[in-house]
């Protein structure tokens, strides 16, 4: 009896549950099926951020690259070997899925949403579209040819590369569009909170679109000048950044999972794996460089660099300073003093008018009170015949000048050091002891193209020169 009822019980359940629907009862009320466009926004910001701020060498050796930093144990990074740990692969991996799949992503469900207004869906389009810009200017000056029109396309896993001079000229082609798209004069424009660069700041998003295109438009000075100056001028005039408030920066926490990935390189690893590097002090030191204190550790009382490819004792050699080792410090996109440095180069290409030294000077005092230096050093480091510009570098050439004091400008920004140090050829670094190969001016494709896109790679490969460490991309011409 008591199992009859129990089947009456079940059968009177399930007639009940039917008419809410059978597939009513699957749902995961927790979990949602759809994710907003603003998490996917968030999240593709913090993976662009966290790529650009690691010094994890499975992710990001550009700091030694560049020479800013070197190894203490393990030296095969700083000897530029890109393949035993697969570095290219994983940049490649991260950019494409990380990033520029969540920005797409995002775009796809707000242009679906209906309850959004079309000036609100325009506005983070439009700012979603900008980030990928960004992202995909880093795969380029990386790479050289990169999946393009096919790429983020399930549907077809051996997309083409373009070319990559027609990607960069795409890409200011969408930044022009992005900034005619933008609006700042609607309430809650953009994505609030969710945006950790400008907290949906409409009017600060069409300002870093337009010094991005200042940068990008650069870009071309010595393959096209024709190019690079429209851009040029085109951005100045409609607004770039005009002082560190319009700096992009993307915020730590002091809290783990939410701090910023040096911390947890240099700090919660407990490890010692990097100090400075001889090349970046040693003309830090020859210039009374005020910032020494904001970048770098003492060691017996002043500032010592490590050989590059060398095993060095940590204890020996100045390190990251406590700033660096702080869980929140920011982590910059773009800022001021690069703005500066730029046109104080486009004033000497004589693609606008201006003064060069006015800029440069900007550029450089910018840089100072950025790192919690005093107006009063920036005065006096200038006033230096070493770093005047009518006298800085022996009276070198503008690229000289702009070129060695943006290198000291960038610390900490690795990727953008390596980009400028190609494009402008200065400061004239040494490859490291025993290096494996030349300093890379570009990364070779990843083993994993290779292997599972290996036509589409191959044919990259032979249009821009060979797939090598060593192959200039399109705007590297000296």
């Amino acid at each position: 009896m008591k199992r009859v009822l129990l089947t009456t019980v079940i059968v009177a359940f399930a007639t009940v549950s039917c008419k809410k629907g059978i597939t009513d009862q699957n749902i995961d009320t927790k979990s949602a099926t759809v994710v907003p466009a603003e998490g996917l926004f968030a999240n593709a910001q913090r993976s662009l951020s966290d790529q650009l701020a690691s010094t994890n060498v499975n992710t990001n050796i550009f700091r030694l690259i560049v020479q800013h930093w070197t190894q203490t144990v393990y030296t095969d990074e700083s000897r530029y070997d890109l393949r035993t740990r697969l570095i290219p692969d994983r940049f490649f991996q991260t950019l494409y899925r990380d990033v520029l799949e969540d920005f797409a992503d995002a775009k796809r469900v707000i242009g679906s949403d209906t309850r959004k207004s079309a000036g609100i869906k325009a506005n983070q389009i439009a700012i979603a579209d900008i980030m990928e810009v960004y992202a995909y200017h880093m795969l380029v000056n990386t790479f050289g040819n990169v999946p393009y029109g096919e790429a983020l396309n399930y549907a077809n896993i051996t997309p083409k590369y373009d070319d990559a001079k027609t990607i960069e000229l795409d890409l200011l082609a969408r930044l022009n569009t992005d900034i005619a798209a933008l609006n700042a004069n609607i309430s809650s424009p953009s994505y609030g909170s969710s945006d950790f660069l400008y907290g949906g700041n409409v009017s600060a998003w069409i300002k870093f679109a337009n010094t991005l295109k200042l940068k990008i438009g650069m870009l071309f000075a010595d393959s096209d000048p024709a190019v690079a100056q429209a851009n040029v001028l085109a951005a100045v005039t409609a607004g770039v950044f005009t002082s560190n408030s319009d700096n992009a920066l993307f915020k730590y926490l002091s809290a783990t999972p939410n701090t910023n990935p040096l911390w947890v390189d240099l700090v919660q690893s407990g490890r010692n794996d990097f100090v400075a590097s001889q090349t970046i002090v040693n003309m830090m030191n020859g210039l009374n460089d005020p910032r020494r204190t904001f970048y770098f550790t003492q060691v017996s009382g002043g500032y010592s660099g490590g050989v590059d490819g060398q095993g060095n004792v940590f204890s020996s050699f100045s390190g990251p300073s406590s700033i660096i080792e702080d869980p929140t410090v920011a982590n910059v996109f773009l800022d001021y003093s690069e703005t500066e440095f730029l046109l104080a180069e486009a004033v000497e290409r004589g693609f606008v008018a201006g003064t060069a030294a006015t800029h440069y000077n900007n550029a450089v005092t910018a840089s100072i009170l950025y790192w919690g230096g005093a107006a009063g050093d920036a005065t006096t480091y200038l006033a230096q015949p070493s770093v005047a510009y009518a006298t800085a570098v022996g009276g070198g050439t503008y690229k000289q000048k702009i070129g060695q004091q943006k290198y000291l400008a960038l610390y900490n920004r690795g990727f953008d050091v390596w980009t400028e140090w190609r494009r402008l050829d200065y400061p004239v670094l040494s490859p490291a002891l025993n290096a494996t190969t030349a300093i890379p001016v570009r990364f070779t494709y990843p083993i994993k193209e290779q292997n599972l896109n290996g036509s589409n790679s191959g044919q990259a490969a032979a249009a821009i020169g060979g797939d090598l460490v060593s192959t200039k991309l399109f705007w590297d011409k000296f």
